[in-house]
């Protein structure tokens, strides 16, 4: 099953191919979400390639919904809001919920496993956008990043294995042991994309808004020589030299490394839960779970920082 295919599925709903911003949107911008999870999870249980399909379109759907309504919190440059308008953009991204219960209605499985998948995406979206909320209001401490994470990224990807799981006929305590593994992921792929937030040029908002990006978060808590002048580069991170010393600081006051130990923490914790799950073929997930290890060391590698030597036994 390809990208091609969830597309596919995803255009048949009369609606949507009768909707020329909602399906050029859709093709437009599928592939900036990680549509595959529930393809991946249906496999490993032992699933028809083709039974996942109906939870790869659902989830597509239901993140890109998302994609939508956090370009615009985050006032994001690529955000088709800035294309159709914020009122149209908000539309989209309610029609691309909707959207993501049909895909489950054809779902071939049963009336139970259906509900079931229907109760998880609704839980992903309700929580999803909480999550939204929390995270523009800028809360600023620890414990509110990861209520943020949680609320988002981590039940998003709990939610996509769970629901490829099903499809796939797992019994009920795999899938819950699957929504488990993708919580973990879904955590170490937000703060994945917190490092790169934080190492991008130009400035993302996370630097100008105040958003809550573990880096920049720990930069800002911990006690270092080096704070008080961040607090100064902050205000001028449009100015790539202010940008990259702010930066430089991060690496000097440990934040990268905290990221990274977090990364590192629940890598390990997947592997052990993924070694603990009877599957027909864990391959996938395996790679699933390995999968972040090049990219992270090579931004490591990009900006100097010390590569832990951690990253090498993921």
């Amino acid at each position: 099953m390809s990208l091609e295919d969830v597309t596919a599925k995803v255009l048949c709903l009369p609606e949507v191919s009768a909707w020329p911003k909602l399906s050029d949107f859709f093709k437009q911008s599928v592939s900036r979400v990680k549509w595959d999870f529930p393809l991946l999870a249906c496999q490993a249980v032992g699933g028809e390639p083709a039974a996942g399909i109906s939870g790869a379109a659902a989830i597509a759907c239901i993140q890109l919904s998302l994609v939508l309504v956090d370009d615009m919190l985050d006032q994001d440059p690529r955000g088709v809001h800035l294309q159709v308008g914020e009122g149209v953009a908000a539309n989209l991204a309610f029609a691309l919920q909707a959207a993501a219960f049909h895909m489950i209605e054809k779902a071939p499985v049963s009336v139970e496993r259906r509900v079931a998948m229907y109760v998880s995406l609704a839980r992903m979206a309700l929580t999803s956008a909480f999550g939204q909320d929390l995270d523009a209001r800028n809360l600023g401490s620890e414990e509110d990043y990861w209520r943020v994470v949680q609320a988002k990224s981590a039940t998003c990807f709990g939610s996509a294995l769970y629901i490829g799981a099903l499809l796939g006929r797992a019994s009920a305590e795999i899938a819950e042991r699957l929504y488990d593994l993708g919580f973990l992921i879904g955590e170490n792929i937000q703060i994945y994309d917190d490092l790169l937030d934080a190492l991008k040029s130009p400035a993302s908002p996370d630097w100008k808004q105040g958003r809550t990006n573990l880096a920049i978060l720990y930069a800002f808590a911990a006690d270092h020589p080096e704070r008080a002048r961040l607090e100064t580069l902050r205000t001028r991170v449009d100015d790539p030299q202010a940008l990259e010393a702010a930066q430089q600081i991060l690496i000097r006051c440990g934040a990268i490394s905290y990221c990274v130990y977090h990364i590192i923490k629940r890598y390990q914790a997947a592997e052990q839960l993924l070694d603990s799950i009877p599957l027909v073929d864990p391959e996938p997930l395996r790679e699933l779970v390995a999968g972040q290890r090049e990219p992270l060391v090579s931004l490591l590698e990009s900006v100097g920082s010390v590569i832990p030597p951690e990253l090498g036994m993921l």
